[in-house]
């Protein structure tokens, strides 16, 4: 079906009402979590064949992921779909105040190839919980996933309600240029300005969730080799290519002489003497991003790691020190397992540089100061983070994921994902006996005096 056809089918269908039934819903819910259990070996192998991952790797960061998704909506899905009461003020007295949760219509799920299966999957739930239509678009550069997903979401749905439509960047832009109710794109600032674009000729509402440079503060009262191994851990994870990675490191000088054997101990520890040999570690996604990478390694000092192998697209976890922060890999998303750091004498230092650049998807800091961490937390803008640990604050739906500025907009993940795809309508509703009359002119001082008295 061609694509025009495919959103004019989806925009009938919801019209039919018939996504407005949780019932239906929740049970489209279960489908699709007994067909993606089903499939986890078929899973693993497209995310083994696209990106290196091993099986743990793939279920821990992507699979399992998803199914606890699913089981949360399964759970939770009629208590947030139903009516919320809303307090009344005494001016809207006789009636009663509601919040409805109207799903938006027929939505465009954009995924990227970092967490392909993940990121396509986790939003298109969130966007069949709350009752819309949706189509999804996995990323092309890893097409063994791609084919999985769409494989899965053709034996749960049909096309009317789920589709997926696979190809390059001919296809996203023909997804583009259709009216859509809602657009949900995971990937590149770059992109998402294009996005963000095409939605507006239709006032298209749209979630963006990007990337950037996020910062991985150690002060010099932390831990140092805890704080190195959960900054190793989100490094190594899916080979950096996360987006909410530590991007770079901002260390107490103090910890000079110790970080490079420190971290690479650390290396060592989660993946051995020889990384680059490491089954349980992913590769780089292609050669122009493999050559991207090791450009980075002439911009500063390798103090630990720094090996590559050019036949396997695999890169050591690399500590890289840099003096000038103009060069390039403290100017892009590194998106790799490539870590610079940068060495400061006093606090105050790391609050000036770090609100002087882009808003970060992440931030991370690494202390026992709590005056410290009440200042970063209250004071320093980002979209989400840790305090002694990294990754781990997306690995939950009780808490909303998202960017701010240059790293996105809006937010999913749990209830937020539920509310990002539905609209919050307001509804007073009022019986027809009972009024107020001073609301009405003609409006003597009696009736402005007891507007006053209620609106003041």
């Amino acid at each position: 079906m061609e694509i025009p056809q495919l959103v004019a089918s989806q925009q009938l269908y919801f019209r039919t009402d018939q996504t407005r039934d949780v019932s239906k819903r929740r049970e489209a819910l279960k489908k699709l979590r007994k067909a993606i259990a089903s499939n986890e070996k078929n899973i693993a192998k497209a995310l083994e064949q696209d990106l290196g991952k091993a099986k743990a790797e793939a279920y821990m960061t992507e699979t399992g992921i998803a199914l606890t998704s699913l089981r949360y909506f399964i759970r939770n899905i009629r208590t947030l779909a139903k009516d919320k009461k809303a307090k009344t003020p005494v001016t809207l007295m006789p009636g009663k105040c509601r919040i409805v949760a109207e799903p938006y219509g027929c939505t465009l799920i954009i995924a990227p190839w970092n967490y392909p299966f993940l990121l396509a999957i986790d939003p298109l739930i969130a966007a069949v919980a709350a009752g819309n239509c949706a189509i999804v678009k996995p990323s092309e550069m890893a097409p063994a996933t791609s084919q999985v997903i769409a494989d899965i979401i053709k034996s749960c749905f049909e096309p009317d309600w789920v589709a997926v439509c696979q190809g390059g960047i001919e296809t996203s832009e023909a997804l583009l240029k259709e009216r859509f109710d809602y657009i949900f794109y995971t990937g590149s600032p770059r992109v998402g300005k294009i996005v963000m674009q095409h939605a507006a000729m239709h006032l298209t509402p749209v979630t963006l969730e990007l990337g950037g440079k996020s910062p991985c503060i150690i002060d010099e009262t932390a831990d140092i080799e805890v704080a190195v191994r959960r900054t190793v851990f989100g490094k190594v994870v899916n080979a950096g290519q996360t987006c909410v990675a530590p991007d770079y490191l901002l260390v107490h000088q103090s910890w000079r002489d110790r970080l490079p054997e420190v971290f690479k101990a650390q290396s060592e520890l989660l993946l051995g003497e020889k990384p680059l040999e490491s089954k349980e570690y992913t590769h780089i996604i292609n050669r122009k991003h493999f050559d991207r990478l090791t450009a980075y390694l002439q911009d500063g000092k390798v103090l630990a790691g720094g090996d590559i192998r050019t036949d396997t697209l695999t890169i050591t976890p690399t500590l890289l020190e840099v003096s000038d922060p103009n060069v390039s890999v403290m100017q892009e998303e590194i998106f790799g397992p490539i870590l610079p750091v940068i060495f400061y004498e006093h606090i105050s230092e790391v609050y000036e540089y770090v609100r002087s650049h882009e808003k970060p998807l992440a931030l991370y800091l690494f202390s026992t100061d709590y005056s410290v961490i009440d200042y970063v937390m209250h004071n320093i803008p980002f979209g989400g983070g840790c305090i002694n640990d990294t990754l781990m604050h997306v690995a939950t739906h009780h808490l909303p994921f998202g960017g701010i500025g240059n790293s996105g907009m809006g937010q999913y993940h749990g209830q937020w994902g539920f509310e990002t795809f539905t609209h919050q309508k307001s509804v007073v509703m009022k019986p027809l006996a009972g009024d107020l009359s001073f609301r009405y002119p003609p409006y003597t001082w009696k009736k402005l005096r007891l507007i006053k008295f209620f609106l003041r």
